[in-house]
């Protein structure tokens, strides 16, 4: 999760809801280093993902189920799920 402060979020508010949109990426605002809002896009289910998008998740999916399988159980780090 992109984390960014309101005063540049307030500046970039219009390109910050198609980057949203487009990624399916949320964004915290921060006001004074603590977290005030998130920016997230809205979860439509006749929304289709793009090409990109699911050859990605199929991607997560499918490394999420071999270190299942290896782990014995154990939960994978954020970490470990991002170097695959």
């Amino acid at each position: 999760m992109r984390k960014m402060n309101l005063r540049d979020a307030n500046q970039q508010f219009s390109r910050l809801v198609r980057e949203v949109e487009e990624t399916g990426e949320t964004i915290q605002i921060l006001r004074r280093g603590e977290p005030a809002a998130e920016l997230r896009p809205v979860r439509n289910p006749d929304r289709k993902l793009t090409t990109a998008q699911e050859a990605a998740l199929k991607s997560i999916l499918d490394t999420a189920h071999r270190v299942r399988a290896k782990s014995s159980g154990r939960k994978m780090t954020r970490d470990e799920m991002h170097e695959r």
